[in-house]
């Protein structure tokens, strides 16, 4: 489990990275939860980094997989009309996001052995 601190770093790369090229993102978003959109991103952040941390691979399918069996059979939202994650379509940058701040903290270890 990630600390407070940590899921602000991971959500404030994830805002950049992928939020920034969401299609569902509100205007003036994120945070889309104030502006009425509810998403999956801000509402599962810290299951889908620990599922993303969950998986290593150069394909994408696993990361996919580990996320829907994880969160979305839990989610309250699957199957309606507003199912708010946009991992699907923006998995790879999601991924992408996650582990650039992964590689931060693992450099920052490095420098103070």
């Amino acid at each position: 489990m990630v600390t407070e601190t940590e899921l602000n770093e991971y959500l404030d790369e994830i805002r950049k990275e992928v939020c920034s090229r969401c299609v569902e993102r509100p205007p003036e978003g994120p945070p889309c939860a104030p502006l009425g959109k509810q998403c999956g991103i801000e509402t599962h952040l810290a299951e889908i980094i620990d599922s993303i941390h969950g998986v290593r691979s150069d394909l994408i399918e696993p990361y996919l997989h580990t996320n829907r069996q994880q969160i979305c059979e839990k989610c309250a939202l699957l199957h309606t009309s507003i199912c708010p994650c946009p991992m699907d379509y923006l998995s790879v940058l999601l991924v992408e996001a996650v582990e650039t701040v992964d590689r931060r903290h693992e450099e920052k270890a490095l420098q103070l052995v």
